[in-house]
């Protein structure tokens, strides 16, 4: 995806191998777009979790790794707080494997 109706984003934003990288980028984006319709931090938040939404259970958990953690930059970009969600997680019981 290169480009939407709401940012102009650089090419390959979402294959970056860095976080930083990632968020950077799509800061520039909203930023620079004349079409968003919100804030720049919630058109390029809501563009990175369309893209990691969109792909589903075909992306591959390092490339999911990275677009998570690119969420937490984007934050820490914007001056905004962690996700609370994610501080207080209790661990998941692991699936039986029925058949």
């Amino acid at each position: 995806m290169r480009t939407s109706n709401a940012l102009d984003l650089e090419r390959r934003v979402f294959t970056q191998r860095s976080p930083r990288a990632v968020a950077l980028s799509l800061k520039r984006s909203a930023e620079r777009s004349r079409r968003r319709k919100s804030a720049p931090f919630r058109s390029a938040m809501s563009m990175l979790t369309f893209h990691v939404n969109r792909a589903g259970k075909r992306m591959p958990a390092s490339r999911r790794k990275v677009l998570e953690r690119a969420k937490d930059e984007l934050r820490e970009l914007y001056g905004r707080k962690p996700d609370a969600r994610k501080t207080h997680r209790r661990p998941r019981a692991k699936k039986s494997a029925r058949r």
